[in-house]
C-alpha cells in the first residue's frame, strides 16, 4: 500500500479522498452487489408444485411482519454504522473508518445476495402461502396437474414461495458480528488506555 495513505490518526477531510480513490475496485465491486440484489429481488423466484393435500400445513394466518420491512435498514445498517462513526472521532482514523464501513456494507451485501438466490432458487412456500394465493379462502386448483391457481395479489404471491433461507436470520447474522467487532475494537482501546495508566503510574511512583 503506497506510503501517502498509511493514515493512522488521519481525517476524512486530509485524506479520505485518497482512500476512497485507492479503494475504488472495491466500491465497483460493492455496485455490482447493489445491481445482482436488485435484480435477484425483480425476477420471479422458482414456483415448485404445491397441491391440494399439501396446503394443510400452509394455512397459518397472513400478518404483518413482527419487524416492518423500514426497519431491517435501520438495525442492520444505519445503527452498526453509527457506532463505526463513534469509534471515528474517537480514534480520528479515516482508514479504520472506511474499512470498517466497506467491511459492514460487503457482509450485507454478499449476505443479502447470497440468501435471495436461495430463496428464489429453492422457491419454498411460506407458512401463510394459502392465504397468500387464495385471499377469499376458495382453493383453486388445476384439474390435471393439481398444482396451485393462485388468485391473489402478484407481488404478494411471490413473496410467498421465498421461505426458505429466512432473511431475519441472515440480518441477525450480520448485526451480531458488527457488534462483536466493536466489542472487540473496544477492548484493544481499553487494554491500550489501562496499559498507558500502569505505566504512567509507575513513572510517578519512580519519580
Amino acid at each position: 500500500m503506497p506510503s501517502e495513505i498509511q493514515l493512522g490518526s488521519h481525517t476524512i477531510r486530509s485524506h479520505g479522498y485518497q482512500v476512497a480513490r485507492f479503494h475504488m475496485h472495491d466500491w465497483l465491486i460493492l455496485l455490482l452487489l447493489v445491481v445482482i440484489e436488485v435484480v435477484l429481488n425483480v425476477i420471479e423466484p422458482f414456483h415448485r408444485f404445491v397441491g391440494e393435500d399439501m396446503m394443510t400445513d400452509l394455512k397459518y394466518p397472513l400478518q404483518d411482519n413482527t419487524i416492518p420491512f423500514w426497519a431491517v435498514p435501520i438495525i442492520a445498517i444505519i445503527l452498526p454504522f453509527i457506532v463505526i462513526v463513534v469509534f471515528y472521532f474517537i480514534r480520528r482514523d479515516v482508514y479504520d473508518l472506511h474499512q470498517a464501513a466497506l467491511g459492514l456494507l460487503f457482509s450485507v451485501l454478499i449476505s443479502g445476495v447470497l440468501t435471495d438466490a436461495i430463496k428464489d432458487a429453492v422457491g419454498r412456500p411460506r407458512p401463510d402461502f394459502f392465504w397468500r394465493c387464495f385471499p377469499d379462502g376458495k382453493g383453486v386448483f388445476h384439474n390435471v396437474t393439481g398444482d396451485v391457481m393462485c388468485t391473489g395479489v402478484s407481488s404478494i404471491i411471490k413473496e410467498g414461495h421465498k421461505s426458505f433461507p429466512s432473511g431475519h436470520t441472515s440480518c441477525e447474522y450480520n448485526l451480531s458480528t458488527t457488534y462483536i467487532s466493536a466489542l472487540v475494537i473496544f477492548l484493544h482501546m481499553l487494554h491500550h488506555i489501562l496499559l498507558s495508566i500502569s505505566v504512567y503510574n509507575q513513572f510517578w511512583c519512580i519519580n
